[in-house]
């Protein structure tokens, strides 16, 4: 493994196997990604250049992770897209200013960090398009975050770009970013290959007992195969492994550096010294570092056969790089990075110079850290939010100042909360909370606190924390106050009954009493005003408040920014109004927005509403693309959201066993994590289920349970209906009867007829005789002019069973026949079977639905092909679904195959998209 060429390879013959195949199908026109990992010297980087070799064709573009550089935002990124840029412009135009501004070459607004993994995924899709590229990533685990994030999100989105991706890294801990990717695991060399290369480092005979105790020591580990017998005559062999058998190999590999080291001039150290730690592998740089230091050009000689320093700077091994930078001393270290500083252009590189500086200071500097400060603006602003978190937690060490050490440390805080990095802030914000010199920077850390214990999945910890930084907040800054009123409130829902402590009627009685203090009120102070009265007051003096709520953020002028600030907040009223318009509504605003704004992360929670909402107005199919659309952000973003809308439709269609392990997955992880909405939630889910399976007894132990948490709110009044529904089934005519007082008092209160609908069917459930018959006229009259096709076909089932009871047959296989038609062209199969079943009892038989064209698609071919008939572009398309144009046109091809078509024209009658505004909205 010399400096000045690739290593040497021997053997993997099976690996090189891998490898060509991987080649061969990028060539093929297919995309392909592998992570070779192993232990450090096993022999990844050789396995690279193999690679390399074997890509007649292709056009190679190699990138390295340095471990010193890992805080500079994007770095990695850098070295990879700047040779490409000449193809951005071919790039969507968000695409484009996202990826520009996060290289640094143009400034704008930050960019959510998936929107450049995006613009990355598209240029490396572009410049495929002139012939196959490979990318070949060493020492991945020392990528920077931003990254080797990227990287990952661009890994798992490739299909068919012509692109391969080869990345080496070393335990799959170090970088998670990478976890699910395909790997190739590289053990030692087989026992043949070993000997061979040990032959090359020790020629002649060598004494079989010493020699297969080396094999067996370096476990055919390369690296240590060269290195260790290198510097040994033979007589030192047989005693040369007679060390404690614990001590490691990587440790061993690095001592044998360092006793080379130590037996160089200490010129020729220092001059490793300023290699390793400057990361750009910049000669000139380092030459100008040394000639500062005093450092003569015949210096490199003496070192050669540990770094080259040519065009580039190239150490034998990464291990080199590390031993050389670990085993310096502390002032040593300093003294090369303030040489390194100096000679870095400040105007070019000022972020690497401000990095160089704060390893050079050996104590707080507030010029340094007014740098980092600087250094960590600009890494925000392109989007590097983890390296602005690391720039400014380094600056807060560097700080002497009390009130500029916490102001620090809450923006560092909030920047590793931002940035996921949940135990860094927790940190961050203690040490804030400590040294905090006033009531407010106090009273800000606790906000913090709660913060993150709300975004780490801490929820039952989260409301008594956001309700104690919203009390001292009160009194030094109103409107900050208020916000953190409502994120408390927001906390306490989704913790419910789990929550430790604040629960809603308490949020709800302190939120209360802070009055506004902007004139005219904000869309968020509408917004708790309406949820804290509807828990300290009821529904029905609540509700005109919720109704302005709902307006302000259903408004066209609502900003993006409110809407995203308090997401899915905002729906509560129409939830609780049961007002599916205005539901609507905010609902295509958020995504709208989360689009636009590229918010990835936030995209899934308006995803999941959609497709709940698209569930209960019978629209099967929008709710399966919303589904697959939000799994393709998760999968992509590597982010976790519970499976509420899969959840919702498969007990919709009536899939006990798929609907049942959902079910049972978002209890078990809801309990642990303190979200109690998410337990309600299921229990409410379950019962429709059961309902629909004619199961009444579990049907109404689900709804009872559900019904029963947080019953001011509206999952447990959406769950009184299918509560009646089991109750009267299962001849519990007193719970049934209970109920319905209950669901009579939220609905009355929202008025729509939706609730009204709703509540009318009910009551025909416990009722005879005329009122039943007038009860039932009422729902399916109400309910018609709602978009709720489901709610209107379960009344349909339910009046035609009651006709059925009452002996009226031929009335009953009018209503039975219309219910199955409505249930079947919906897909509510054990819905439908009800009714199959009721008409069987009547004399009649149901017509079967027939199998449809488009029911071959897979979901994702499905939305494809929508958008494509709605007109979107496979550019358009791809940045909808986080895939290049090029794998949206091989999506395509595949659906016009199915569907018998030659081109988009025939998508529109293949897939018709009815008239979604042809029904009334259900009107207040």
């Amino acid at each position: 493994m010399a400096a000045h060429g690739p290593p040497v390879l021997l053997g993997r013959a099976g690996e090189r196997q891998v490898l060509d195949r991987l080649l061969a199908n990028v060539r093929g026109g297919q995309s392909a990604v592998v992570v070779v990992r192993g232990e450090a010297g096993v022999g990844k980087t050789s396995l690279l250049h193999y690679c390399a070799r074997q890509a007649s064709g292709f056009r190679v573009a190699r990138i390295a992770g340095v471990e010193s550089e890992m805080e500079l935002p994007f770095a990695g990124l850098h070295q990879l897209c700047t040779p490409m840029l000449g193809h951005v412009g071919a790039l969507p135009e968000p695409q484009q200013t996202a990826l520009r501004v996060a290289l640094g070459r143009s400034s704008g607004p930050p960019s959510d960090r998936f929107l450049i993994a995006l613009a990355a995924l598209s240029l490396v899709s572009e410049v495929a398009a002139e012939r196959p590229l490979l990318c070949l990533v060493d020492d991945a685990q020392w990528l920077d975050a931003a990254s080797r994030q990227a990287l990952g999100f661009v890994g798992r989105r490739l299909l068919a770009e012509s692109v391969a991706i080869v990345f080496a890294a070393r335990d799959p801990s170090e970088e998670g970013e990478l976890a699910g990717l395909p790997e190739l695991r590289l053990e030692g060399l087989a026992d043949e290959d070993a000997r061979a290369l040990l032959a090359t480092v020790i020629p002649g005979r060598l004494d079989a007992r010493v020699r297969d105790r080396l094999l067996a020591e370096t476990r055919g580990n390369p690296l240590a195969i060269l290195e260790l017998p290198r510097e040994l005559a033979a007589p030192q062999l047989p005693g040369l492994f007679a060390l404690d058998g614990t001590q490691a190999l990587r440790g061993r590999i690095e001592e044998s550096f360092l006793r080379r080291l130590e037996g160089l001039p200490e010129a020729a150290r220092l001059l490793l010294l300023v290699a390793a730690a400057e990361p750009v592998g910049d000669p000139l740089l380092v030459w100008r570092a040394a000639e500062r230091l005093g450092i003569r050009p015949s210096a490199a000689a003496d070192g050669e056969a540990l770094v080259a320093i040519g065009e580039r700077v190239a150490f034998q091994h990464p291990l080199v790089r590390s031993t050389v930078y670990r085993s310096a001393s502390a002032n040593a270290r300093r003294e090369v990075h303030l040489a390194l500083a100096e000679v870095t252009d400040a105007e070019v590189d000022a972020d690497r110079r401000a990095w160089h500086l704060a390893a050079a200071a050996p104590g707080p500097d507030e010029q340094v850290a007014a740098e980092l400060e600087r250094s960590a603006g600009r890494a925000g602003a392109r989007g590097g939010i983890a390296a602005a978190a690391a720039f400014l937690q380094r600056s807060v060490d560097l700080t002497r100042d009390p009130v500029r050490r916490v102001a620090r440390a809450l923006a560092a805080a909030q920047a590793s909360l931002h940035a996921g990095a949940f135990a860094s802030a927790l940190g961050l914000a203690a040490t804030a909370q400590e040294g905090a010199t006033d009531e407010l920077q106090g009273a800000r850390a606790g906000l913090l606190r709660g913060q993150i214990a709300f975004a780490s999945g801490v929820g039952s910890d989260a409301p008594p924390l956001l309700l104690e930084a919203a009390r001292r907040l009160e009194p030094l800054d109103p409107e900050l106050a208020r916000e953190t009123y409502l994120d408390a409130w927001g906390a306490a829902l989704f913790a419910g009954p789990l929550a430790t402590d604040g629960g809603l009627l308490e949020v709800s009685l302190a939120a209360g009493s802070a009055r506004p203090a902007a004139q005219p009120p904000r869309p968020a102070d509408l917004l708790l005003d309406g949820l804290a009265a509807l828990v300290t007051e009821g529904r029905a003096a609540a509700a005109p408040m919720l109704r302005r709520a709902t307006s302000a953020f259903a408004a066209d002028d609502v900003s993006a920014e409110e809407n995203l600030r308090w997401g899915w907040l905002t729906t509560v009223p129409s939830n609780v109004l049961w007002d599916d318009r205005s539901w609507h509504a905010i609902n295509v605003r958020q995504l709208e927005h989360a689009r636009d704004a590229g918010a990835l992360a936030r995209l899934p929670i308006d995803l999941t509403a959609s497709a709940i909402l698209a569930t209960w107005w019978g629209d099967f199919a929008r709710a399966a693309e919303a589904i697959a659309e939000t799994d393709a952000v998760t999968e992509a973003t590597q982010t976790h959201i519970a499976p509420y809308g899969a959840m919702l439709l498969a007990a919709f269609r009536g899939r006990e066993a798929e609907a049942s392990t959902l079910i049972e997955s978002v209890v078990q992880t809801a309990t642990a994590g303190g979200q109690g909405i998410g337990v309600q939630y299921a229990r409410w889910v379950n019962a429709i289920l059961f309902n629909g399976l004619g199961r009444y007894e579990p049907a109404l132990e689900a709804a009872e349970q559900a019904s029963e948490d947080t019953p001011e709110l509206f999952l447990s009044a959406w769950a009184l209906p299918e509560l009646i529904e089991a109750a009267v089934r299962s001849r519990h005519a007193h719970l049934a009867a209970c109920a319905l007082e209950r669901l009579t008092e939220a609905t009355t209160a929202a008025g729509t007829d939706w609730a009204l609908g709703i509540e009318a069917r009910s009551r025909a459930l416990v009722s005879e005789g005329e009122t039943a018959e007038r009860s039932y006229h009422e729902a399916i009259a109400r309910l018609g002019r709602t978009r709720l096709r489901p709610e209107l076909a379960r009344a349909h089932l339910l009046y035609g069973e009651w006709l059925r009871r009452d002996g009226r047959r031929h009335d009953a296989r009018e209503q039975l026949h219309t219910a199955h038609d409505m249930l079947d062209a919906i897909g509510m199969e054990a819905f439908a079977e009800r009714a199959r079943v009721e008409l069987l009892a009547t004399g009649e038989k149901a017509r079967k639905r027939t199998v449809e064209a488009r029911d071959a698609l897979t979901a994702q071919e499905e939305q494809i092909a929508r958008l494509a008939r709605d007109g979107l572009s496979n550019p358009e398309i791809g940045a909808r679904l986080f895939l290049s144009p090029r794998t949206v046109e091989w999506h395509l091809g595949k659906v016009f195959i199915k569907l018998g078509l030659s081109s988009r024209m025939g998508l529109h009658d293949a897939l018709p998209d009815p008239d979604r505004d042809a029904t009334p909205a259900s009107t207040p």
